[in-house]
């Protein structure tokens, strides 16, 4: 009698065996699926940059496609667990609402506390979360269903919270944690290209590469360790120095015009936090193995329903999280909040890589999705697109996308 798979066993690993020789590498050959969606943005930026004729990369505008989807990226984070555990959330939009609504009447109309406020609001997403985790998760509703249902039932609660009015303005805090910049502490750098960037900020890039460094550095040590295919040493090094550049291109421009914007910071940590989650914790495994592969998941003694739950309920307190940095943006809270956000979540997580049947995806993806659409929204508004353009394009970046994964999955089918 075989042995019930592991955990580790169970969590998807989208890593190439290795190669005959037993050293791990590949040839240069480029694993589309894994990089496809980089290239991509890279290509869509440099489009769009020419169009533009530069505007696309001007300090200003970066800084203002980071600010303008921050909650869109804050949804996709909690949008690519749901999909990874094989699941969809359509009321995400509807909760940003409600949470903004929420978010207005405790600091606005009740004089509350904004730190208590926000406690208060978070846990609301929480208990909404929860609400919607036991339906899908106990009662076995399918979360289409279950989602849909609670899509129309916070808008309605937006609406009889809000009425017709909104609420407004927030805290000084509240705007600053939505729309304000860190401080400059050192002094700027008056030299060449760094001219006029604060220097803790590029400091921070610094930090940042040394950080991507150290850990991509490590998970290729951990797979040649343990016989997984990895990229050739100079696509590796290839690789990590574009993202160094990358890196710091986008934190000097932001430092030369306003230094970095506090929802990128707060993004940071979500990204670093969730990230870690996924790769490095036994939670984040099990997610892996229930979409990847439920039946085998529940034989290895993984508590699917539990898992389930959880990730639904970490849903509502990231959607509480983006409504009230968007009620935040906007000054107010109003009951038109949050109108197709959920799409723009479900395509962010999609494009950024999530398989449609679930088992596959990365937070890192999904923030990429998140700000290829971002881009297309800003540099099409930039070359004065109407928005009918603006949709059709999208429409057909989430299609192809979604059509990539499938390809990508048949060819592997063919090839074994």
């Amino acid at each position: 009698m075989t042995a019930a798979p592991t955990n580790a066993d169970l969590a998807m690993d989208e890593t190439p065996p290795a190669s005959p020789g037993g050293n791990g590498s590949r040839g240069f050959s480029i694993n589309l699926r894994q990089s496809g969606i980089y290239i991509a943005f890279v290509l869509i930026v440099v489009l769009f940059t020419i169009l533009t004729d530069g505007d696309m990369l001007a300090p200003q505008n970066i800084s203002n496609i980071i600010v303008q989807n921050s909650y869109i990226l804050i949804l996709a984070i909690g949008m690519i667990l749901v999909i990874i555990a094989g699941h969809i959330d359509l009321s995400v939009g509807s909760l940003v609402a409600v949470s903004g609504a929420v978010a207005a009447k405790l600091m606005v109309d009740n004089h509350i506390a904004w730190p208590v406020a926000i406690i208060i609001t978070l846990l609301a997403g929480a208990l909404v979360g929860a609400w919607q985790g036991y339906w899908v998760a106990y009662f076995g509703i399918p979360a289409f269903i279950v989602t849909l249902a609670g899509m129309l039932l916070f808008r309605a609660i937006t609406l009889m919270v809000l009425g017709n009015r909104g609420i407004g303005p927030f805290p000084d805090a509240v705007r600053t944690l939505s729309n304000g910049f860190t401080d400059g502490y050192l002094g700027n750098i008056g030299l060449g290209a760094l001219g006029g960037a604060d220097v803790v900020s590029v400091l921070v890039g610094v930090l940042s590469v040394v950080a991507i460094v150290i850990v991509q550095w490590r998970s290729r040590s951990a797979r040649v360790k343990y016989g997984q295919g990895v990229e050739p040493m100079p696509v590796f090094i290839g690789k990590l120095v574009v993202a160094a550049l990358v890196v710091m291109y986008v934190i000097v421009q932001l430092a030369r015009f306003r230094n970095l914007p506090w929802v990128l910071v707060l993004l940071a940590i979500l990204v670093l936090g969730y990230s870690l989650l996924t790769t490095k914790a036994v939670f984040g495994r099990q997610i892996y193995a229930v979409g990847g592969n439920l039946q085998a998941a529940t034989l290895s003694g993984v508590k699917v329903k539990s898992v389930v739950f959880w990730i639904f309920v970490n849903m509502g307190v990231l959607s509480a999280l983006a409504g009230i940095i968007f009620a935040g943006r906007l000054n107010q809270a109003n009951p038109t909040a949050g109108n197709q956000f959920e799409l723009d979540a479900i395509a962010a997580a999609f494009i950024g890589g999530a398989a449609v049947q679930g088992g596959v995806g990365k937070v890192v993806g999904a923030i990429t999705g998140g700000l290829i659409m971002g881009v297309i929204n800003n540099g099409m508004s930039l070359i004065g697109a109407p928005s009918e353009q603006v949709m059709l394009v999208k429409g057909a970046v989430l299609l192809a996308a979604v059509a990539f994964d499938v390809w990508t999955k048949r060819r592997a089918g063919a090839s074994r």
